[in-house]
C-alpha cells in the first residue's frame, strides 16, 4: 500500500480530557508524532507563564497540537466526507498541517520571541522544510508535500479551504485551545458547543462556511473567546510573570554584551545573544533548559539578574497599577527619576505592559491583517457575513479593546517613611 494512504494495523488512541479520545489510523500521522521535533512540544507549555496564575495550566503544545489534529480529522472524516465541494485528496494535507501548525514555538514562546526578535512561524516552516525527522516523513509522501504543508500553515497556499480550517476566525486551532485552556485553568469561560459547530460546517471553494441554523453556537464561541482573552490570557498576574521573564532575558543578554563572567555560563543562549541561532540550536531549546538557567542564576553576582530569577522561580511577582499612557506619561517620567534616586533601576523594575485584542472583525480590503470573516450559509444558498445577521457579534465587530498596566516591585517600597520611596508610594497610591 502506498505510504500516503497506508493505515496502521491497529488504530492508536490518545486519552484526552477535552476530546475524550484522539484517533490515529494514518501511518504518516503516527510517524510524525514520533519525530523528535514533535516530541519536543511536550516540553513547551501551551500557556507560557499562566501556570503561575492558574496552577492547573501545565498542559503543553503537544496536547494542543494533537487536539487540533483530532478536530480536523473529525471534520474531514465525518462532516465533509462525501460532500462534492470537499476534495478527499486534501485530507492528509489538512491533517498534517493541523498536527504541525505549532511546531516552531519556542520556550515561553511570545516573551522569548520579543526579546530575541524571533518568529515561531519562521521556525515552523524551517523545521518542516529543513533537514529534520519531520521533513523526512513528509518527503516520503511526495517531494513537494513538505512545501504544501508549510504553505498551508503560512497561509500562502492556494488551497484557501484547507487554510481556513487551520487558520481563520473560526478554525480548529481556536476551537481546541479555548476548550483546552479553559479545562486546565479551571474556568468556565472557554466552553462552547463545538459538536454543534462541527455539524453545521460546510466546505466551499475558498473557505468553511456555517449553516444559518448554527449562528447561535458561533455567537457563543466568539463570546467564549472574548472572555478567555480578558479573564485568562491577559490576566494581570500572568503578565507580571511575563514582564519578569522578559527582563531576565534582557538582563542576561546585556551582561553577555558587557563581557560579564557568568558563574553558570549560558551556553545555550550564545547563538541567541549573537543573533546567529541555527535551526539545530533552536530545536534544542525548551522550557526545561530555560528554567535550569533561571535556577542557577539565582546565585549570580549581578544583583539584578539574581533578584529577577529569584522572583520568577519563587513567584515573588511585581504588583501593578492601572495606567493610561496618553494621560500619565509625565507620571511615568517622574516615577522613573524617583526610582533612580531610590537606587532601583527603572529599566528592569518599572514596566508598562499593554494587552490588546480584537474579538471579531469583518473584511477590510487593504488592511495589514485582512481577516476573512465568518460567513453564514442562508437557506436560499446566499452567503451572509456573520455580523450582518447577529446583533451580538455586530456589537463587538471591529472594536479593539486595549489595557495598560504599570508593573513595579512593591516589596522594594515597603514601609518607606521618607525620601524618594515615600514619594513613589504616594504616586502609585500604595
Amino acid at each position: 500500500m502506498a505510504y500516503p494512504v497506508k493505515k496502521l494495523r491497529e488504530e492508536k488512541v490518545f486519552k484526552d480530557p477535552v476530546h475524550r479520545y484522539i484517533h490515529v489510523r494514518d501511518k504518516v500521522i503516527w510517524d510524525l508524532i514520533g519525530t523528535k521535533e514533535f516530541q519536543r512540544l511536550r516540553r513547551i507549555k501551551q500557556l507560557g507563564t499562566t501556570y503561575l496564575t492558574f496552577h492547573g495550566a501545565e498542559h503543553s503544545r503537544f496536547n494542543h497540537s494533537l487536539g487540533v489534529y483530532e478536530i480536523i480529522r473529525r471534520i474531514a472524516d465525518d462532516v465533509f466526507n462525501g460532500r462534492p465541494e470537499w476534495n478527499e485528496e486534501d485530507r492528509l494535507l489538512s491533517l498534517c498541517a493541523a498536527l504541525l501548525h505549532d511546531l516552531g514555538h519556542g520556550p515561553f514562546s511570545h516573551s522569548f520571541e520579543k526579546v530575541f526578535d524571533l518568529d515561531h512561524e519562521h521556525y515552523t516552516r524551517a523545521i518542516i522544510l529543513g533537514e529534520t525527522e519531520v521533513n523526512k516523513v513528509l518527503l516520503t509522501v511526495s517531494k513537494d508535500f513538505p512545501i504544501k504543508v508549510a504553505e498551508v500553515i503560512a497561509k500562502t497556499s492556494k488551497n484557501k479551504l484547507v487554510v481556513s480550517l487551520i487558520s481563520s476566525q473560526i478554525d480548529a486551532d481556536r476551537m481546541d485551545y479555548l476548550q483546552r485552556d479553559a479545562y486546565f485553568t479551571g474556568v468556565s469561560y472557554g466552553h462552547f458547543d463545538m459538536e454543534r459547530i462541527l455539524r453545521v460546517m460546510r466546505p466551499r471553494e475558498d473557505q468553511v462556511v456555517i449553516k444559518q441554523s448554527g449562528m447561535h453556537a458561533v455567537e457563543d464561541y466568539i463570546m467564549s473567546r472574548y472572555q478567555m482573552y480578558w479573564q485568562v490570557y491577559f490576566h494581570p498576574v500572568t503578565r507580571s510573570a511575563e514582564v519578569i521573564l522578559t527582563k531576565i532575558l534582557h538582563r542576561a543578554k546585556h551582561l553577555h554584551e558587557q563581557n560579564y563572567s557568568f558563574k553558570s555560563h549560558p551556553i545555550h543562549f550564545y547563538s541567541l545573544f549573537n543573533g546567529a541561532i541555527t535551526l539545530e540550536d533552536y530545536i534544542q531549546l525548551d522550557e526545561a533548559i530555560i528554567l535550569y538557567y533561571f535556577q542557577m542564576w539565582q546565585e549570580e553576582k549581578d544583583t539584578i539578574l539574581r533578584d529577577l530569577c529569584r522572583r520568577f522561580m519563587n513567584r515573588n511577582l511585581f504588583k501593578y497599577a492601572e495606567f493610561d499612557p496618553a494621560k500619565e506619561y509625565k507620571k511615568l517620567a517622574e516615577l522613573s527619576i524617583l526610582f533612580q534616586k531610590a537606587g532601583i533601576d527603572p529599566e528592569y523594575y518599572l514596566v508598562v505592559d499593554s494587552s490588546s485584542d480584537l474579538p471579531y472583525d469583518f473584511y477590510r480590503p487593504g488592511e495589514e491583517e485582512e481577516r476573512l470573516p465568518i460567513h453564514l450559509l442562508m437557506k436560499t444558498g446566499e452567503l451572509r457575513e456573520l455580523s450582518r445577521e447577529s446583533q451580538i457579534v455586530d456589537a463587538i465587530s471591529g472594536k479593539r479593546r486595549t489595557d495598560h498596566k504599570l508593573y513595579y516591585p512593591a516589596d522594594f517600597l515597603k514601609d518607606a517613611t521618607s525620601g524618594p520611596k515615600k514619594e513613589i508610594r504616594k504616586l502609585l497610591e500604595i
